[in-house]
Protein backbone atom coordinates (compact mmCIF):
# COMPACT_ATOMS: atom_id res chain seq x y z
CA UNK A 1 0.00 0.00 0.00
CA UNK A 2 1.88 3.52 -0.88
CA UNK A 3 2.60 5.70 1.52
CA UNK A 4 -0.25 9.01 1.76
CA UNK A 5 1.63 12.09 0.92
CA UNK A 6 0.56 14.80 3.33
CA UNK A 7 -1.29 18.26 1.80
CA UNK A 8 2.44 20.04 3.02
CA UNK A 9 4.62 17.78 1.10
CA UNK A 10 1.74 17.66 -1.82
CA UNK A 11 2.28 21.58 -2.17
CA UNK A 12 6.18 21.37 -1.81
CA UNK A 13 6.52 18.53 -5.20
CA UNK A 14 4.41 20.85 -6.61
CA UNK A 15 6.62 24.23 -5.66
CA UNK A 16 9.41 23.04 -6.21
CA UNK A 17 8.95 20.91 -10.04
CA UNK A 18 7.11 24.24 -11.01
CA UNK A 19 9.64 26.79 -9.53
CA UNK A 20 12.79 24.79 -11.11
CA UNK A 21 11.44 24.88 -14.37
CA UNK A 22 9.69 28.12 -14.97
CA UNK A 23 10.80 30.48 -11.49
CA UNK A 24 9.56 31.98 -8.87
CA UNK A 25 8.12 35.22 -10.74
CA UNK A 26 6.46 33.96 -13.23
CA UNK A 27 4.48 30.54 -10.87
CA UNK A 28 1.77 31.80 -9.37
CA UNK A 29 -0.16 29.91 -5.99
CA UNK A 30 -3.10 29.22 -7.86
CA UNK A 31 -1.17 26.88 -10.43
CA UNK A 32 0.85 25.55 -7.35
CA UNK A 33 -2.62 24.36 -5.68
CA UNK A 34 -4.38 23.22 -8.70
CA UNK A 35 -0.97 21.09 -9.73
CA UNK A 36 -1.03 19.68 -5.88
CA UNK A 37 -4.86 19.67 -6.09
CA UNK A 38 -5.12 21.81 -2.75
CA UNK A 39 -7.27 24.54 -2.20
CA UNK A 40 -5.37 28.11 -1.35
CA UNK A 41 -6.25 28.04 2.31
CA UNK A 42 -4.14 25.18 2.46
CA UNK A 43 -1.00 27.60 1.71
CA UNK A 44 -1.56 30.05 3.63
CA UNK A 45 -2.01 27.75 6.67
CA UNK A 46 1.01 25.27 6.53
CA UNK A 47 3.27 28.47 4.45
CA UNK A 48 1.89 31.44 5.17
CA UNK A 49 3.27 33.28 2.23
CA UNK A 50 4.69 32.86 -1.23
CA UNK A 51 8.08 33.81 -0.04
CA UNK A 52 7.58 31.19 2.89
CA UNK A 53 7.21 27.93 0.87
CA UNK A 54 10.06 30.02 -1.76
CA UNK A 55 12.61 29.63 1.18
CA UNK A 56 10.83 25.73 2.58
CA UNK A 57 11.17 24.46 -1.12
CA UNK A 58 14.95 25.82 -1.00
CA UNK A 59 16.08 25.01 2.51
CA UNK A 60 14.40 20.73 1.71
CA UNK A 61 17.46 20.61 -0.02
CA UNK A 62 20.11 23.18 1.79
CA UNK A 63 19.51 21.38 4.75
CA UNK A 64 21.00 18.28 3.16
CA UNK A 65 23.70 20.31 0.98
CA UNK A 66 25.35 22.65 3.02
CA UNK A 67 25.70 21.04 6.42
CA UNK A 68 27.51 18.02 3.93
CA UNK A 69 29.27 21.09 1.77
CA UNK A 70 30.58 22.36 5.16
CA UNK A 71 31.93 18.96 6.37
CA UNK A 72 33.76 19.27 3.06
CA UNK A 73 35.52 22.86 3.29
CA UNK A 74 36.57 21.96 6.73
CA UNK A 75 38.51 18.88 6.05
CA UNK A 76 40.30 21.16 3.23
CA UNK A 77 40.62 24.28 5.83
CA UNK A 78 43.79 21.71 7.46
CA UNK A 79 45.58 21.56 4.12
CA UNK A 80 48.71 23.48 4.28
CA UNK A 81 48.26 24.70 -0.01
CA UNK A 82 44.36 25.09 -1.18
CA UNK A 83 43.65 25.12 -4.96
CA UNK A 84 40.72 26.19 -6.29
CA UNK A 85 39.93 22.85 -8.07
CA UNK A 86 39.98 21.39 -4.36
CA UNK A 87 37.38 23.76 -3.33
CA UNK A 88 34.79 22.98 -6.12
CA UNK A 89 35.79 19.13 -5.78
CA UNK A 90 33.91 19.76 -2.31
CA UNK A 91 30.87 19.91 -3.78
CA UNK A 92 30.71 16.71 -6.11
CA UNK A 93 29.81 14.63 -2.87
CA UNK A 94 27.28 16.87 -1.28
CA UNK A 95 25.16 17.48 -4.83
CA UNK A 96 25.38 13.53 -5.41
CA UNK A 97 23.56 13.06 -2.31
CA UNK A 98 20.51 15.44 -3.37
CA UNK A 99 19.24 12.52 -5.73
CA UNK A 100 17.90 10.94 -2.15
CA UNK A 101 15.51 13.69 -2.05
CA UNK A 102 14.53 13.82 -5.61
CA UNK A 103 16.42 11.57 -8.44
CA UNK A 104 16.68 14.85 -10.42
CA UNK A 105 17.94 16.63 -7.41
CA UNK A 106 21.46 18.11 -8.06
CA UNK A 107 19.45 19.60 -11.19
CA UNK A 108 16.60 20.96 -9.41
CA UNK A 109 18.54 22.62 -6.77
CA UNK A 110 21.42 24.36 -8.75
CA UNK A 111 18.22 25.91 -10.91
CA UNK A 112 16.35 26.69 -8.15
CA UNK A 113 19.88 29.04 -7.06
CA UNK A 114 19.96 30.19 -10.53
CA UNK A 115 16.42 31.68 -10.45
CA UNK A 116 17.08 33.04 -7.15
CA UNK A 117 19.67 35.12 -8.56
CA UNK A 118 18.30 36.04 -12.03
CA UNK A 119 15.45 37.23 -10.35
CA UNK A 120 16.72 38.73 -7.44
CA UNK A 121 15.05 36.92 -4.78
CA UNK A 122 16.56 39.25 -1.86
CA UNK A 123 14.67 37.27 0.74
CA UNK A 124 16.00 33.79 -0.34
CA UNK A 125 19.13 35.86 0.34
CA UNK A 126 19.10 37.07 3.73
CA UNK A 127 17.17 33.99 4.51
CA UNK A 128 20.35 31.70 3.26
CA UNK A 129 22.41 33.92 4.98
CA UNK A 130 20.51 33.50 8.28
CA UNK A 131 21.07 29.96 8.16
CA UNK A 132 24.02 29.19 6.46
CA UNK A 133 25.85 32.13 6.49
CA UNK A 134 29.13 30.50 8.34
CA UNK A 135 29.37 27.82 5.49
CA UNK A 136 29.30 30.60 2.72
CA UNK A 137 31.94 32.47 4.97
CA UNK A 138 34.16 29.21 4.98
CA UNK A 139 33.80 28.94 1.38
CA UNK A 140 34.62 32.30 0.27
CA UNK A 141 37.62 32.52 2.51
CA UNK A 142 38.99 29.05 1.07
CA UNK A 143 38.61 30.59 -2.32
CA UNK A 144 40.66 33.46 -1.30
CA UNK A 145 43.15 31.49 0.40
CA UNK A 146 43.77 29.50 -3.42
CA UNK A 147 43.54 32.59 -5.02
CA UNK A 148 45.41 35.80 -2.70
CA UNK A 149 46.14 37.85 -6.03
CA UNK A 150 41.86 38.34 -6.68
CA UNK A 151 39.96 41.08 -4.85
CA UNK A 152 36.54 40.31 -3.31
CA UNK A 153 35.24 41.92 -5.81
CA UNK A 154 37.31 39.35 -8.65
CA UNK A 155 36.03 37.10 -5.97
CA UNK A 156 32.21 38.18 -6.49
CA UNK A 157 31.96 38.78 -10.09
CA UNK A 158 33.65 35.22 -10.75
CA UNK A 159 31.42 33.33 -8.08
CA UNK A 160 28.07 34.97 -10.00
CA UNK A 161 29.67 33.87 -13.51
CA UNK A 162 30.85 30.09 -11.61
CA UNK A 163 26.93 30.03 -10.46
CA UNK A 164 26.00 30.87 -14.10
CA UNK A 165 27.86 28.49 -16.02
CA UNK A 166 26.51 25.60 -13.50
CA UNK A 167 22.92 26.79 -13.71
CA UNK A 168 23.44 26.54 -17.68
CA UNK A 169 24.80 23.45 -17.64
CA UNK A 170 22.64 21.60 -14.84
CA UNK A 171 19.42 23.29 -16.39
CA UNK A 172 20.18 22.37 -20.39
CA UNK A 173 21.59 19.00 -19.00
CA UNK A 174 19.23 16.98 -20.98
CA UNK A 175 19.81 18.86 -24.55
CA UNK A 176 23.58 18.56 -23.25
CA UNK A 177 23.14 14.50 -23.25
CA UNK A 178 21.40 14.09 -25.87
CA UNK A 179 23.95 16.37 -28.74
CA UNK A 180 26.76 14.53 -27.17
CA UNK A 181 25.06 11.43 -28.02
CA UNK A 182 24.00 12.58 -31.53
CA UNK A 183 27.68 14.16 -32.52
CA UNK A 184 30.15 11.97 -30.23
CA UNK A 185 28.22 8.80 -29.45
CA UNK A 186 29.02 9.33 -26.26
CA UNK A 187 26.30 8.35 -23.07
CA UNK A 188 26.57 11.36 -20.38
CA UNK A 189 24.59 11.20 -17.20
CA UNK A 190 24.04 14.34 -14.80
CA UNK A 191 26.67 13.45 -12.57
CA UNK A 192 29.15 13.29 -15.52
CA UNK A 193 28.13 16.07 -16.77
CA UNK A 194 29.11 17.63 -13.19
CA UNK A 195 32.71 16.24 -13.37
CA UNK A 196 33.09 18.44 -16.69
CA UNK A 197 31.75 21.11 -14.77
CA UNK A 198 34.11 21.93 -12.15
CA UNK A 199 37.45 21.69 -14.18
CA UNK A 200 36.18 24.62 -16.41
CA UNK A 201 35.03 26.63 -13.50
CA UNK A 202 37.92 26.57 -11.63
CA UNK A 203 39.90 28.02 -14.22
CA UNK A 204 37.29 30.19 -14.78
CA UNK A 205 37.90 31.51 -10.81
CA UNK A 206 41.93 31.01 -11.34
CA UNK A 207 42.59 33.04 -14.30
CA UNK A 208 44.41 35.82 -14.19
CA UNK A 209 43.41 39.42 -14.90
CA UNK A 210 44.00 40.98 -18.89
CA UNK A 211 47.09 42.72 -17.36
CA UNK A 212 48.39 39.93 -16.03
CA UNK A 213 48.21 37.89 -19.58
Amino acid sequence: MAARISTKDKILNAAEALFAEHGFEQTSLRQITADANVNLASVNYHFGSKKALIQAVIARYSSLFMPALDAKLKQLQSHPQISTREVFDCFREPLRELVHINKRGPAIYLSLLGYAYAEIQGHLRRFTMQEYGDVILRLVTLLHAANPQLTAEDVFWRLHFVLGATVFAQVSSQALQEIAKADFNSDVSAEDIIDKLIPFIAGGLDAPHENEI
